[in-house]
């Protein structure tokens, strides 16, 4: 049997593959498998993005990414769970990140 693509999965079943992909992870990272590592984490990533619905990430909005502190995406436009856009410190190029790596930035009151 095949991979299962996370678009086909239920939200339980990405949640466990996420869960089952963080122990892996984990392991890697105590075991010094910086490569294997990183592979486990970006695939984490991408099934997480499955779970939240693009249409709480309007285009127009500025994010903060997840695990890149101080850089920010604006959303031009969506495709699937990928967001089309450019970081604002960047050099105006456009990339696609995976909604589940942009994160609301903190209004303060």
């Amino acid at each position: 049997m095949g991979e299962q693509r996370y678009s086909t999965m239920s939200t339980y079943e990405l949640t466990q593959e996420i869960g089952l992909l963080q122990e892996k992870a984990r392991k890697a990272e105590q075991l010094g498998m910086v490569n294997e590592f990183a592979v486990l984490e970006r695939k984490a990533i991408m099934a997480r993005a499955y779970l939240l619905d693009p249409k709480d990430f309007p285009k127009g909005e500025i994010y903060g990414i997840l695990g890149d502190p101080g850089s920010y995406f604006k959303v031009d436009y969506l495709n699937g769970v990928f967001a089309w856009g450019y970081r604002l410190s960047g050099e105006g190029t456009e990339e696609a990140l995976p909604i589940s790596m942009l994160e609301k930035i903190q209004k303060k009151e």
